[in-house]
């Protein structure tokens, strides 16, 4: 029997949860700071999602953004936020952890599934950073996770199918294979045909125009708002129903 396909939706806010789940998501990623690749929301907001949406929930576990290459006073902050997504009743984290030479950690990461349990564990893309993608796969199946997120190791994945398809062929069942980044509905049905997996993920998110009636144009540290576009999520999962059924 073949897997289910599952959307998994990468959230920077409470909003763009409910909205994901509202569009028919197995899972919600969610993260702080989009900018810079997402870091580890606050408790308040974990809290507070945990409580809104009843889909899976697996919050980012990552300190800081840069590298994915830990000192003891990092590691440590991980093991605490692992903590508290336990004790929140999050169903699993997405984080990843390097050696200096880029390769996965796989003893700190073993350390990691353990400090989770019984929360699941997707590798994210620090996968994308390893020097040899292949080598980087065994490594995080050994460590116990359950899925992996990846870009194939480009800047987006529906750029490197074919890779993800070989990534897919030597899982074999072991792990699930994730495409993310750049994933579309425009593109999306091409990159199922040529990756073969089952689960993939985006944010699907659209910048909101600013509310505010006085804006103090000095000021241009505020950032951008954005929130999941719920029309296209539903055409994303639209299609992997459509796949589903097939």
């Amino acid at each position: 029997m073949s897997p289910s396909f599952a959307l998994e939706v990468c959230s920077f806010n409470i909003q763009s949860c409910v909205i994901a789940e509202r569009a028919g998501a197995a899972r919600v990623e969610l993260c702080d700071n989009p900018v810079e690749g997402g870091t580890t929301p606050s408790y308040g907001t974990i809290k507070k999602v945990r409580e809104r949406i009843s889909i899976r929930l697996y919050p980012i576990i990552r300190p800081r953004s840069g590298n994915y290459y830990y000192d003891d006073e990092d590691f440590s902050i991980l093991e605490e936020d692992i903590r508290i997504c336990r004790e929140l009743g999050c169903d699993g984290i997405s984080v990843g952890v390097q050696t200096v030479t880029g390769h996965i950690d796989v003893e700190r990461f073993k350390r990691i599934v353990e400090w989770a349990y019984p929360m699941g564990v997707t590798c994210n893309r620090a996968f994308d950073a390893t020097p040899d993608p292949f080598r980087a796969l065994e490594d995080i199946i050994a460590a116990g996770c359950e899925r992996v997120l990846t870009s194939g190791q480009a800047g987006a994945a529906p750029d490197a199918g074919m890779l993800l398809g070989k990534l897919v062929q030597q899982a074999n069942g072991r792990i699930s294979i994730m495409p993310g980044a750049g994933v579309r509905s425009a593109n999306l049905k091409k990159l199922i045909e040529e990756s073969g997996a089952y689960e993939y993920h985006t944010s699907a998110r659209k910048i909101m125009p600013d509310p505010m009636t006085f804006q103090n144009l000095h000021v241009t540290d505020k950032g951008n708002l954005y929130l999941a576009d719920e029309d296209e999520l539903k055409a994303i999962a639209g299609i992997m129903r459509q796949h589903s059924a097939g």
